[in-house]
């Protein structure tokens, strides 16, 4: 008996399962959604409107996503706006969600499903596409304000040929019927009907579509925009090598080394200070050219610098000494505000103690340097003015090109007319850099002063009577600073002996106990690339580049 009962059991399971399967099987099959029947009436109206009523018999969640964009050519999409909904359901966006106890009617207006073609109109619609369930059958009617001339209905992919189950017409010609049974979720019931010429006056709806190989297409607007860049760079350019052009000109005609000694006495050419040349050089007031002028300053006496004794592992320092020496007042207005921002009412201050009120000062310092070298007759503008205007200009149109060129390429195919206002805005703020143009007259003092620092360079000291040449060397040291050749011309003044014996000390420069001047090209050379730091370190000067 447990014999027969044990191999009956296997079988008696097998047969249970299916049994106790379909209750399980049957919810879900519910809950996927099923759309038995759709009726369906498309009136045609004028100017192109299709209104559309629907009655739906489902079961479960259903939705349907209309379908509001396809393509139309390689530019544009076309659009089919759809507006007005009412009824037992919701639309959002493009999805409409039935609210119905397993039935629901709700009604819309589609507009762009009209196409003019030769010799009438043609409207095309997707009756019963985007459903996520099944659908078993589709009756759609159609009516129109004329007689209908052809009839077509497809079903399946969007792009299917395959007819439909069925279309007729009346005899009017005024009411067409398409039938589909058996529509697979996702896919398009598609329906076509030609009327005459002007029957609505209906027209797609065309929006372009973004690609970058069309937004910068290359025709006679974005071409000729591209070419009139061009000219007017090539216009910069030019007048760029005029004014340049003026400088090159005056330095070969005033060519020549030049010395700054006249009637035993030293004077520069064109009576330019070493705060100036700089600036006279480059248009811009550096950290070498105050360097320079705090050398300048101590060269004719109205301080003086003291080395400071230091340990093997300590920091340089020197202080500098205010003098009573010659008047403030045959100071430029530059120099009297390097003086004041330095001393700031002390008379005496360590170089490494130049923060506060001198950083402060420091710019006071350049913008009296730009308004000296412009009173001098050099400039006709202030040079930092000049660049200032043109560089916030270039951004200006720099970030006007890139919106431009963002909405143009994304609404039109004329994204180059943006790419060339960045080109330009981008041309202004790299050539707002040389802008700054001197006069007549400061080409000639830059011609000057370049024979001068030819003289600097390969001059013979020889020439220069003995008594002389502590005071002269000495002036000629601040203009080496600027033409970086400080070095050279510390050890020539180290060099320098009086009596016959080596002098200990300058009336300008004084080290610490057991110095002399063999060690004064060394101190020299320290001392300016630690005052340049001190004063780059304000950030009222940037380093030349």
């Amino acid at each position: 008996m447990m014999d027969l009962l044990r191999r009956i059991a296997p079988v008696a399971a097998l047969a249970v399962l299916p049994v106790l399967a379909v209750p399980l099987a049957a919810p879900a099959s519910a809950a996927a959604g099923r759309v038995s029947r759709i009726s369906m009436t498309l009136e045609l109206r004028p100017g192109g409107v299709l209104h559309v009523k629907e009655q739906i018999t489902y079961t479960g969640q259903v939705r349907r996503t209309l379908l509001t964009r396809v393509r139309h050519d390689d530019a544009n999409d076309r659009l089919y706006r759809v507006a007005g909904f009412t009824g037992q359901g919701t639309l959002s966006g493009a999805t409409i969600t039935p609210k119905g106890n397993g039935t629901a009617t709700f009604e819309y207006d589609v507009t762009g499903a009209v196409t003019p073609i030769s010799g009438g109109e043609e409207l095309r619609w997707f009756a019963a596409g985007g459903w996520d369930s099944p659908v078993d059958a589709v009756l759609v009617t159609m009516t129109g304000p004329s007689p209908m001339q052809s009839l077509s209905c497809f079903a399946g992919d969007l792009t299917s040929a395959i007819g439909c189950t069925a279309v007729s017409m009346d005899e009017s010609g005024t009411r067409a019927e398409f039938e589909q049974q058996g529509l697979p979720a996702g896919q398009t019931f598609t329906v076509v009907a030609g009327f005459p010429a002007g029957t609505t006056g209906g027209a797609p709806i065309l929006e372009r579509r973004f690609e970058l190989a069309s937004a910068f297409t290359l025709n006679t607007v974005t071409g000729g925009a591209l070419a009139g860049l061009l000219v007017l760079l090539l216009g910069g350019l030019v007048l760029l090598y005029w004014t340049r052009g003026r400088d090159a000109r005056a330095v070969q005609s005033e060519s020549g080394s030049l010395t700054a000694v006249q009637d035993g006495r030293f004077a520069p050419p064109d009576g330019v200070r070493p705060g100036q040349v700089g600036t006279l050089i480059d248009e811009q007031a550096d950290v070498v050219d105050v360097t320079a002028t705090v050398v300048d300053l101590a060269v004719r006496g109205y301080l003086r610098i003291d080395e400071q004794p230091r340990g093997a592992y300590d920091a340089p320092d020197w202080l500098l000494v205010k003098l009573s020496g010659p008047s403030l007042d045959d100071l430029l207005d530059y120099e009297r505000a390097l003086y004041n921002a330095v001393f700031d009412g002390r008379d005496a201050v360590l170089l490494s103690q130049l923060h506060g009120s001198f950083a402060a000062g420091l710019g006071k310092v350049r913008d009296a340097l730009y308004r000296d070298v412009v009173g001098q007759g050099w400039f006709a503008r202030r040079p930092d003015s000049v660049r200032t205007r043109w560089t916030t200009l270039g951004v200006l149109v720099t970030c006007l090109g890139v919106v431009a060129t963002v909405l143009l390429a994304w609404f039109t195919t004329y994204g180059l007319l943006g790419l060339a206002l960045i080109i330009a805005g981008a041309g202004l703020s790299v050539g707002g850099q040389y802008m700054p143009a001197k006069t007549a007259k400061g080409s000639t003092a830059l011609a000057h002063t370049l024979g001068f620092r030819h003289y600097l360079t390969t001059g013979e000291i020889d020439d220069v009577p003995p008594a002389q040449r502590v005071e002269l060397f000495s002036r000629y040291l601040p203009y080496a600073v600027v033409f970086d050749t400080v070095d050279h011309w510390a050890r020539v003044v180290a060099s320098i002996n009086g009596n016959g014996h080596r002098a200990d000390n300058l009336y300008w420069y004084h080290g610490p106990a057991e110095w002399d001047l063999s060690n004064f090209a060394a101190s020299m050379t320290t001392f300016t690339a630690t005052t340049s730091g001190a004063i780059s370190s304000s950030r009222q000067f940037r380093r030349p580049l």
